[in-house]
């Protein structure tokens, strides 16, 4: 325990320094997109109340009960944080404080120098890779995983997350250890550049902080105020302008399968259809590129609250499954016959695991055991997955469907809106593969592609 307590001596808070420029930038870029719609543009706003009712029900985040995830359409350069500009600024300066959303942005456009990294990491951006810039990108990057443990409950009582740092900050968790790494070195702030996350620069260790870190912003599963966090994704990973009277979706990429699977507590989901930024930022746009155009409507429509039990229990089920026979090895089987016989039949054992019968040999008070035993494993190590997790050809199938579905939540409410119903084959990655090796500009097909 008094490695626990030191791990987590700050671990509710931030410092009053930080959270206060984090409000500030937060509520003045809220108040700029507002000002903007309202007074430059045609704002319409559907499904508000409903949406407003749910965040405030999450204003304290001691007593919030899951996390929420938010996901949308993509098309314009300036969906976030325009879109935010729909929402009452009373909302943001008194139930946003510890309760806006994070997000995800390009690590090579929004954390290049020393300015705009503070900006965006106080703006609640999270650092993400993209593979055709970096080398880090990818499904299983470091951000990814802070948004699976940001969508969880974090306390003090917590075992240290993520044993990677055991091996890169050996000194973190055994002082007298001598390692040949150098110490990294102490921060300049505000001078040094900023990527909480990633192992970018001396200045970044990878994942929560250790007592002897000395980055200048710590990973923000490190305080439980961002306990159950509401996170905003663009599954997409594209920008994509279609004819406005078609509003036509891209595929969407499997990294929000993880937010939806992993966290040991479902979050909520809700889906958000936009219309009108990309007349506000096209990617067709002439000098000067860099000025929004006004006169424009702009339509933000936030579906109802999904039934994530109804639509994702019996995936989450399966995710669960696969995990604990994964992570069953990790339990010493001595003196129980029927925990070794249960090991050694992987397979089997996750189809019981999903019945939630573990075994008909185990005794009750072993099957209590055997499930806290699983579920400590499980949170220890939340957001980090081994080669089977995947690569396993049932977890590709996992998330696919599973993104699937959530694909289907935003077409339910762009069908709201009027629209046709889409193609079938506008969900599927080969669907889009037809592209080419073009990645950005006008396509073929008309429409405009630009990587987010």
């Amino acid at each position: 325990m008094v490695l626990i307590d030191d791990l987590y001596r700050n671990t509710e808070l931030p410092s009053f320094f930080y959270r206060s420029l984090s409000h500030g930038i937060i509520f003045t870029t809220a108040a700029l997109s507002r000002g903007f719609l309202l007074a430059f543009n045609n704002l319409e706003v559907n499904g508000l109340p409903r949406f407003l009712d749910l965040l405030k029900s999450r204003a304290d985040y001691m007593t919030r009960q899951k996390g929420l995830v938010t996901v949308s359409n993509h098309i314009s350069v300036i969906d976030d944080p325009l879109i935010w500009g729909s929402l009452p600024l009373t909302f943001t300066m008194f139930y946003g404080v510890r309760n806006q959303r994070w997000s995800f942005g390009s690590h090579d456009l929004c954390f290049t120098n020393t300015l705009i990294s503070h900006f965006f990491t106080l703006g609640q951006v999270l650092p993400t890779h993209r593979k055709m810039h970096s080398k880090h990108g990818g499904l299983f990057q470091p951000t990814f995983t802070e948004g699976v443990r940001m969508l969880s409950r974090i306390d003090a009582g917590m075992m240290a997350w993520n044993p990677h740092n055991r091996t890169l900050y050996p000194n973190a968790i055994n002082p007298a250890y001598n390692s040949s790494k150098p110490d990294p070195e102490r921060p300049k702030w505000p001078s040094s550049a900023i990527d909480p996350l990633s192992d970018q620069s001396p200045y970044a260790p990878a994942y929560p902080s250790y007592p002897n870190d000395v980055r200048a912003y710590n990973a923000p599963s490190r305080y439980a105020c961002n306990s159950y966090s509401w996170i905003h994704i663009f599954p997409e990973g594209f920008i994509h302008q279609s004819d406005p009277s078609q509003r036509i979706m891209r595929y969407f990429k499997w990294g929000v399968s993880r937010l939806i699977l992993e966290p040991p507590e479902c979050p909520d989901l809700v889906p958000i259809f936009i219309e009108g930024t990309d007349q506000v930022m096209h990617e067709s746009r002439t000098f000067p590129r860099f000025i929004p155009r006004a006169g424009k409507k702009v339509v933000v429509t936030y579906g109802a609250e999904v039934d994530v039990e109804a639509v994702f229990g019996d995936l989450r089920k399966r995710w669960r499954a696969i995990c604990d026979r994964e992570n069953i090895h990790k339990i010493p089987s001595a003196g129980s016959h029927s925990l070794r016989q249960t090991q050694s039949n992987k397979s089997q054992y996750g189809k019981e695991v999903a019945s939630a019968s573990p075994s008909p040999e185990l005794s009750e008070e072993q099957r209590r055991r055997l499930k806290i035993a699983l579920d400590n494993i499980y949170l220890a190590e939340l957001g980090v997955v081994n080669d089977v997790l995947k690569h396993d050809p049932e977890v590709v199938e996992l998330r696919k469907e599973c993104t699937r579905r959530v694909r289907e939540e935003v077409l339910k409410v762009r069908r709201s809106r009027g629209y046709p119903d889409e193609d079938p084959k506008g969900s599927l990655v080969e669907t889009w593969a037809r592209e080419g090796p073009k990645r950005e500009g006008k396509m073929d097909d008309d429409t405009w592609v630009k990587e987010a």
